[in-house]
Parts: structure tokens; sequence; C-alpha cells
């Protein structure tokens, strides 16, 4: 699993913009910036849509205001989902990321296997990254949803 002083794995994320697939390459696209990357297990699922991704919306300025260069929402969803799900968010200011077959999430050694809810998913957590290098790492208990706040988060940068 990854931790703390890690760097992130190789790894390809997709995300829709202006109707187009977008493939982005893990390696340039934390390079040079420090990126807050929460993770859900599921898009429009009650706790993800009701408390984790509002929280980062809502604060996305004050993280902005810390140093953050961008805060990237991840799913194991497909990049349509993901983009339906920020737009019924307000997650504008947010990069919505799908891994749509969990590779990098995998390769990060966060994955969980949810069964009949949907296969191979992602744990709940969130992570500083700093050029590509986890500075901190935040992972919910299964069916907990404290550590990975955007406000507990935010409060310890």
């Amino acid at each position: 699993m990854i931790a703390v002083n890690s760097r992130l794995p190789e790894g390809n994320l997709q995300q829709r913009v202006n109707n187009e697939t977008i493939t982005h390459n893990v390696q340039a696209l934390f390079a040079d910036k420090t990126v807050v990357l929460f993770a859900v297990p599921g898009a429009f699922t009650p706790t993800c849509s009701v408390a984790h991704l509002p929280g980062y919306v809502v604060q996305a300025d004050e993280f902005k205001a810390k140093g953050v260069d961008a805060i990237i929402c991840l799913a194991v969803n497909d990049a349509f989902v993901m983009e339906a799900w920020g737009k019924s968010q307000n997650a504008e200011n947010l990069m919505m990321l799908a891994d749509g077959d969990g590779s990098f999430t995998t390769a990060l050694g966060l994955e969980i296997a949810t069964g009949g809810f949907g296969g191979l998913r992602s744990k709940r957590y969130a992570m500083v990254v700093k050029n590509g290098v986890v500075s901190q790492l935040h992972i919910e208990k299964p069916k907990e949803f404290e550590v990975s706040k955007a406000e507990n988060v935010l409060a310890t940068l």
C-alpha cells in the first residue's frame, strides 16, 4: 500500500472536458504541484454525494489559499459518470477523474472488493501530494467517514 513519502505509481486517469475524454498521465498531472487527491467508493453514492464531495466543493477556495494547486476527486467509475456527478454537484473547481478499470487504485494498494455493490472499488481516502510524492495520507476504516473529510485535510495544511 502507498505510504507517506512514497512516489505515486505510474498510471493514467480519464476526464471528460468539453465533450472529449482526456487521458492524464499521473506523473505529469502531479509534477511540480501540490494536489489534494481524494477518492470515493462510487459516484452518486450516499456518503460520497451528501458529504464527501460537497465538502471539497465548498472549501475549494480555502484549499487554494493554502497553496493547493488542484483538488482531484477520483473513483473507479468511467469518465462519463464522473463528469455527470461533477456537474450535479457544481464541482467545476475540482478535477473529476475516472480510474475506469481500477488499475491506478490497485497500484496504490487502496482497492476494495465490494462484490455485488460494484466489484472493484476504491477505499475512501484523501492524500496530499507534493510534486508526485505523498506528504499526507488519510485512509478511512471501512464504513467510516472522518479522516478524509475536507475539513480534516484542510486543517492539516
